[in-house]
């Protein structure tokens, strides 16, 4: 993991219809690291993800990667950025009447122009390396749901690129094919150098994988570190209560 800031997010501002939900936040995100953004529910984690993807319109602010702003990017601009990053949306969200492979094919048929031979190849080889190879050809609803998040993170890779962006990837998963996630993640960031951005509130997964995280609060950054460090060292009461669990009622009495 290096210092280079591949993500860059300044004075970000992001809501709907009018009400702000997050104002002028503001952090990086290093090449090569797994950084988590946490938050209690209704906090924004997953708003502030697909604004950073472009998914939503952001109020204002910057979304820099690598130095280019996502924010109001179109025509060539924007394509090019789409092509730096792959996305795992919650759930999956795999196309039920394709196979894992054609799922994972998908992308490289509508933004390549190579011949079915080489797709079903690089679909084949993706689902190997997140060890799906010999479930190419089953259907989602023939596989695990844990099943399901690993071909979503292959489709995610298909283009090769070097940031994914994964929406509460453990969610509705059981502790031991959630920690298999995590040791996947891990891997894929050792071993291809890929960054991740991962919106989460699981927090034996964020201590498991991630290297740095903020946590989002009241519309704004309450904390930003090692997870380990902020539930060890927490800034503030809430952070403390967040990372040790604590029950609203417990912190007020």
């Amino acid at each position: 993991m290096g210092e280079e800031k591949i993500i860059e997010v300044k004075k970000l501002s992001v809501g709907y219809a009018g009400r702000v939900i997050l104002r002028n936040v503001s952090f990086d995100v290093r090449r090569g690291e797994i950084f988590i953004i946490l938050g209690g529910s209704g906090s924004g984690k997953s708003t502030l993800l697909k604004n950073m993807i472009g998914l939503y319109p952001a109020m204002g602010g910057e979304v820099l990667i690598r130095g280019e702003n996502m924010i109001g990017a179109a025509g060539a601009v924007r394509e090019r950025l789409l092509r730096q990053f792959g996305v795992m949306y919650q759930g999956g969200a795999l196309f039920g009447s394709m196979t894992l492979a054609e799922n994972i094919a998908l992308p490289l048929e509508e933004c390549t122009r190579l011949p079915r031979e080489a797709r079903v190849l690089l679909s084949r080889l993706k689902l190997q390396q997140v060890g799906l190879g010999p479930f190419a050809d089953y259907l989602p609803s023939e596989t695990s749901g844990g099943m399901v998040k690993r071909a979503a993170v292959a489709r995610a890779m298909a283009l090769d690129p070097g940031i994914l962006f994964l929406d509460e990837p453990s969610a509705g998963l059981d502790p031991i094919t959630s920690a298999e996630l995590d040791e996947l993640i891990r891997a894929l960031s050792r071993d291809y150098g890929i960054t991740f951005v991962i919106a989460s509130h699981e927090l034996a997964s964020v201590y498991a994988i991630g290297d740095r995280a903020i946590l989002l609060e009241g519309g704004g950054i309450a904390a930003e570190g090692r997870p380990v460090q902020l539930r060890d060292d927490p800034p503030n009461d809430y952070v403390r209560a967040f990372f040790r669990r604590e029950p609203e009622r417990a912190r007020a009495a």
